[in-house]
């Protein structure tokens, strides 16, 4: 066998592994739990009354995306006390008085808006938000938070379905990845991506074990028990963390939190990424604090990428001009698990099937961000966020 045969049998037996051994990643099936085992059982806390709950919102310069997320908040069913704390984490235009002006005659979840002003050092400035939300709904003594970003539009029934899982099956912190929108061109190209990449670094099987493989929450939509909140110390052990959800749900595990994620059906991002320069920023800011600013693990990672994702087409077409069947077969083959285990993840995003094959391209263009993201933080921009930027923030401690 030739050397570029070796490189794509190389490639190709990482595909079968990541296919048969990585948990399943590529399936989309870890939906919301039924609320219980037995269909006509009340959904609630044990004997007794829908707990209280208060939803956390922090928000910077979202005017744009409130009017469509806020009411979808203050319009829930949800049968037991509830209530909604908007944040407004030094907004520039209008945030807060826009919030209180789509609340104002409206029936249904009452709304407090509250203004922390600046973060203090060391703290980022959603947790900075977070910390004053969770500091006001405590003196409401919930049972439950639910901590969900300005940018996320809920269906009548979501906090109704989060609490009911997560009473139903004891769970301490209940997630789900919201629907980002799909739209453009470039989002169709991304998007998904960015979901199933996701899922492959924390298979979702292997967070919702009992004896969980790996940890991690999606930001927009997290369910908390007050008391595991307090517990573990949050927001204060993760203040500085650009990957929030990352360190919450690390933080929930170690207090002894039982943590479950999953894909949403009922939960959608409404933020607009209409241009590649929109989807790049919003990849880079965090990419290289996800690989805890270390350069060996930036090379890793691009070797890794190079190997798994731009390999089997380059083997495939350089098999094929050179004359070298074993490498093209391996590519081709190779090529081909990694377009099945991406099928699933665009039919979840209702996106057509032939945008499959292009995911080594968009892999590349990952792949790119990284690397700029490392090169943002070497040159003192680290991430940056509607006119912050944290040189170097922590990404998930562990301690």
């Amino acid at each position: 066998m030739s050397p570029l045969s070796w490189i794509a049998t190389g490639s190709l037996v990482t595909w079968v592994w990541l296919l048969l051994g990585q948990g399943f990643f590529w399936r989309t099936d870890q939906r919301l739990p039924a609320p219980s085992p037995a269909p006509d059982a009340p959904a609630r806390s044990p004997g007794g009354p829908w707990p209280r709950v208060v939803v956390v919102v922090p928000a910077r310069d979202e005017a744009e995306v409130l009017p469509l997320s806020l009411p979808s908040l203050l319009a829930q069913d949800y049968p037991g006390p509830a209530e909604v704390i908007l944040v407004d984490d030094g907004s520039t235009d209008g945030t807060g008085r826009l919030a209180e002006e789509l609340a104002h005659g409206r029936t249904g979840l009452p709304l407090a808006v509250v203004r922390p002003g600046e973060p203090e050092p060391g703290w980022t400035g959603k947790l900075w938000a977070l910390r004053h939300g969770i500091a006001l709904a405590r003196a409401r003594e919930p049972e439950f938070l639910l901590l969900t970003d300005a940018d996320i539009a809920h269906e009548p029934d979501s906090l109704r379905l989060l609490v009911a899982a997560a009473t139903g099956h004891r769970l301490d912190l209940v997630s789900q990845m919201a629907r980002l929108r799909v739209a453009s061109g470039w989002e169709r190209l991304i998007v998904p991506a960015f979901v199933y990449f996701f899922c492959q670094l924390y298979p979702f099987r292997w967070i919702n074990r009992r004896r969980p493989l790996a940890t991690a929450a999606a930001g927009g939509c997290v369910l908390l028990r007050a008391d595991t909140a307090e517990r573990a110390g949050v927001p204060e052990v993760i203040r500085q963390a650009v990957i929030d959800d990352v360190s919450l749900a690390k933080a929930v595990r170690r207090a002894g939190g039982r943590v479950w994620l999953g894909l949403a059906d009922r939960v959608d991002s409404i933020r607009p990424y209409p241009d590649l320069a929109d989807l790049w920023r919003m990849v880079a800011r965090s990419a290289y604090a996800q690989l805890r600013h270390n350069p060996l693990v930036l090379l890793g990672t691009v070797a890794g990428l190079a190997l798994v994702y731009l390999t089997p087409p380059v083997t495939l077409v350089a098999g094929l001009l050179a004359g070298d069947g074993p490498a093209a077969w391996a590519g081709g083959a190779a090529w081909a698990v990694m377009t099945g285990t991406y099928l699933p993840m665009l039919r979840y995003y209702r996106q057509p099937p032939w945008l499959a094959p292009l995911l080594p391209y968009t892999a590349l263009l990952y792949l790119l961000m990284t690397v700029d993201s490392a090169v943002r933080h070497y040159r003192g921009q680290g991430a940056a966020w509607k006119g912050r930027t944290y040189a170097r923030p922590e990404a998930a401690p562990d301690r």
